[in-house]
């Protein structure tokens, strides 16, 4: 008897606390400056440790929530759904673990009704600017980040049937890219013969890019960064020889910093995107009209002018990556890896192949390496045995 009722109390209190936490929960604060863009990668270029961010992006991806989080965001209002069930919600998870507070389907008003930099006050899914509730929207919690996983799983037979299905439609239509001959941009670096690092804005590419310094500081390869990776070239010490892309993610001081530009320009004659950026920089570059990704025409453009090996850091590969990216297929990337597949290695993941082994974890063995000759000098020497002997000696009649 006396058993059940102290199991009946236990669960009682128990409830009585998970209760108590919840209320906790739900009634926490979060005050901070509120910085706003609907790009969101040229918000995390001006957010600050302890910031609110208002962003308008559907499908949060995997980069974006990285950069967020570098940032040091308190909380992410956005005016849009964090997951749509395309793909696996794996960067707002990332968010979630490192307790950033979530908010979505916030009222688009916002935008106009508070100003970059003033700040704003989070109550669960509630907006104050000042004392004034300004706009509300729906938490994301672990709950529905968990059920998100459970409807992509439903649905990815249907999501990768239909990719497969558009990217063999596509892959006819721009079969030029491997059975054609592509003009190539006239550029003052040459490649021939040498080893060439393209750097990608992919899920690891930081990770993966520290990882292989070792063979850069031998190997002295071309850099080349695909828009947002010339900045990761920086922040990683090197100078980008190359950056190529259609300047939507890459900065001004990558841009200002790099040997030479390619720009992407669009093959159905819409135009050369950045072009009033770049001039307005006083940047000169060239321009490389092809169908595909950024991505795909460095990676041509390396094979084509004549490099020995083509190393990709965070390229894309996976159906869930492009979708991402917000591609609905990938047969630009697939003619791509057709023709270069000979030379290209693709380091995506490496990171995670082998991680080094901390210094402090050899100190001990270095430690006992050092005193290895001073034991041995001890036990065969006998001045040194000597020695000791006196020291313990004197040890013994201090007080």
């Amino acid at each position: 008897m006396f058993n059940i009722i102290s199991g009946w109390l236990g669960k009682l209190l128990k409830g009585v606390l998970d209760l108590k936490a919840a209320g906790l929960k739900k009634a926490a604060i979060i005050r901070g400056p509120l910085k706003k863009d609907k790009k969101t990668k040229l918000l995390t270029r001006r957010l600050r440790n302890g910031d609110i961010a208002l962003i308008e992006h559907e499908d949060l991806d995997w980069v974006a929530a990285e950069a967020l989080l570098r940032c040091g965001v308190k909380a992410v209002l956005n005016t849009r759904a964090f997951c749509t069930g395309r793909f696996p919600p794996e960067g707002v998870d990332l968010l979630l673990e490192r307790g950033v507070h979530l908010v979505e389907m916030v009222s688009g008003e916002l935008f106009e009704l508070v100003a970059e930099g003033d700040l704003v006050t989070v109550s669960g899914g509630s907006v104050f600017y000042g004392r004034r509730k300004v706009a509300c929207g729906k938490v994301f919690d672990d709950v529905l980040c968990r059920q998100a996983y459970r409807e992509v799983i439903r649905s990815t037979p249907f999501i990768v049937d239909a990719f497969i299905k558009n990217t063999l439609d596509y892959a006819y239509r721009e079969r030029g890219l491997v059975t054609g001959k592509i003009p190539m941009p006239v550029l003052s670096t040459s490649f021939k013969d040498r080893d060439v690092v393209v750097v990608i804005r992919g899920k690891g590419y930081r990770d993966d890019l520290r990882s292989i310094r070792s063979y850069l500081r031998e190997k002295k390869p071309l850099l080349i960064g695909v828009d947002g990776g010339g900045d990761a070239l920086l922040e990683c010490g090197y100078r980008p020889d190359l950056i190529v892309g259609d300047m939507d993610s890459v900065s001004d001081r990558a841009l200002l910093q790099a040997r030479e530009v390619v720009v992407h320009a669009y093959s159905d004659g819409r135009g050369i995107p950045g072009r009033e950026r770049l001039e307005k920089l006083g940047v000169q570059y060239r321009v490389f009209s092809s169908p595909g990704t950024s991505e795909d025409i460095a990676l041509l453009m390396a094979y084509e002018l004549g490099a020995a090996l083509i190393v990709a850091i965070g390229a894309h590969s996976s159906v869930f990556e492009f979708l991402e990216k917000g591609r609905k297929g990938m047969s630009s990337t697939f003619l791509v890896r057709l023709k270069v597949g000979d030379r290209l290695v693709d380091a995506k993941g490496v990171s995670r192949l082998y991680a080094p082994r901390s210094p402090a974890t050899l100190l001990p063995v270095v430690l006992a390496a050092g005193l290895m000759p001073l034991l041995t000098l001890s036990a065969f020497s006998p001045l040194v045995r000597h020695l000791f002997q006196l020291i313990l000696f004197r040890l013994k009649f201090l007080p």
